[in-house]
């Protein structure tokens, strides 16, 4: 079962490609002034939080596919399912029917619409996208994650620090990509192979992170930061016991590591509990760093940066040179996604 992007230049290179796209137009100082009920702390604004999102967030979805797709190489009229994510906001017909139209998508394509996932859909998406490759042979899958924080967006408040939180970390972006089960090697560069995928709820922790949307636009709630990163760390461990244990896997060291980058204290403690060496996850820290938190786009960004490193280095593997790999999305739930990946070979 492959993730699959096209090669449209034919050469191995290490030319970077690019499945996403990054944006910080959504929220100016002309559209603040011109809709100052966005910077108030919940005042009334749901109706002009979703003006903007159910515009742009199919439109900054149809950049990152319009990429994708050009890099699977593939004509866009062989996609036969679309599945289309976003917590920014809800609307009737979905962002996944205005994107089949901004591409311009055969109308028979079949559509799934995932809304107000949060953080770990990321996982969810490559989970879904995974099933449906396997059980309809041929049929490429266009995923299509697009997350626009005009929906959260406030003015600082000094008695609700989870807003605040919400605002240093969170950012626009969308991420996409190509799943089947039989690339064409002639003209496809499969770079990762899904293997095995799961999903489960941290025991105990509802509450710990969760999103309303309300007349205000979207809250965000956060618990206090130890809870949090500890119950994700420990039942990481038993993610990974689950997943690798199969394949005589227990030096958690050699694989490469895609992990949701919500926050800096979560990466640094999964890597403490983990005893994993500081470079493991350099990727996921490097999104952090440059885009922020794109909720279930951001993996797809961590996916991006680590196949381009792996091309910049000269690896053997897209997988950083190491052949298996593990990808982790996080959120709401608290929910763990969890993604065996095997890399492929890379022509340098």
């Amino acid at each position: 079962m492959e993730i699959v992007y096209g090669d449209d230049d034919g050469g191995g290179g290490g030319s970077e490609k690019s499945m996403i796209e990054k944006r910080y137009s959504h929220l100016t100082e002309d559209i603040l002034k011109e809709r100052p009920n966005l910077g108030e702390y919940m005042v009334s604004s749901l109706d002009t939080r979703l003006d903007i999102v159910v515009s742009e967030v199919p439109k900054l979805g149809k950049e990152a596919a319009v990429k994708a797709i050009k890099e699977w190489g593939q004509p866009k009229s062989k996609i036969t399912h679309l599945i289309t994510c976003t917590s920014s906001g809800v609307d009737m017909p979905g962002a996944d029917y205005q994107l089949t139209k901004l591409l311009d998508l055969n109308p028979s394509v079949r559509r799934y619409m995932l809304y107000l996932q949060g953080c770990f859909a990321g996982g969810t998406v490559l989970r879904l996208a995974k099933y449906l490759a396997e059980n309809n042979r041929g049929a490429p899958v266009l995923v299509v994650c697009s997350e626009i924080f005009a929906i959260s967006f406030r003015g600082p408040t000094e008695t609700h620090m989870d807003s605040m939180v919400g605002h240093a970390i969170f950012g626009d972006g969308a991420g996409a990509l190509i799943v089947g089960s039989d690339p064409d090697l002639s003209i496809e560069r499969p770079l990762f192979q899904m293997v095995w995928t799961a999903q489960t709820i941290v025991p105990d922790s509802e509450g710990a992170v969760g999103g309303h949307l309300r007349e205000v636009g979207l809250t965000i709630q956060l618990m206090k930061d130890v809870p949090v990163i500890m119950m994700v760390s420990e039942n990481i461990t038993k993610a990974l016991e689950e997943a690798f244990s199969p394949l005589g896997i227990s030096d958690y060291n050699t694989l490469f590591w895609a992990v949701h980058p919500g926050g800096r204290a979560n990466l640094d403690q999964i890597e403490a509990k983990l005893g994993l060496k500081q470079e493991k996850l350099d990727a996921s820290r490097k999104i952090l760093r440059e885009f922020g938190n794109t909720s279930s786009a951001a993996v797809l960004f961590v996916l991006d940066e680590m196949r381009n490193k792996s091309l910049r280095d000269g690896a053997a593997t897209t997988g950083e040179g190491l052949d298996w790999g593990v990808l982790f999305g996080l959120g709401p739930g608290l929910t763990i996604e969890t993604v065996v990946l095997h890399s492929m070979p890379l022509d340098n």
